[in-house]
């Protein structure tokens, strides 16, 4: 459950690439939620970013989950 202090992990400009982002963390035991979603509509959203949240406690090993997922991405 996301609560208390949150922290900013990482900005998407996209609602589908946030979501996809949360999901892993929540797989992996990171409680995680998407802020600033605009519209359920992924193309309608890009004028904002969309922010990807976790505990305070969780941030470093949700940030290092998100670099490994992204470094493996490339």
């Amino acid at each position: 459950m996301v609560d208390g202090e949150l922290k900013t992990v990482a900005k998407y400009y996209d609602a589908v690439s946030a979501h996809i982002a949360e999901g892993m963390l929540r797989e992996n035991g990171i409680p995680a939620a998407v802020f600033g979603e605009v519209s359920s509509y992924p193309n309608l959203s890009f004028t904002d970013s969309v922010e990807l949240k976790v505990n305070a406690a969780d941030y470093e090993a949700a940030k290092k989950l998100l670099d490994e997922a992204a470094d493996n991405a490339e």
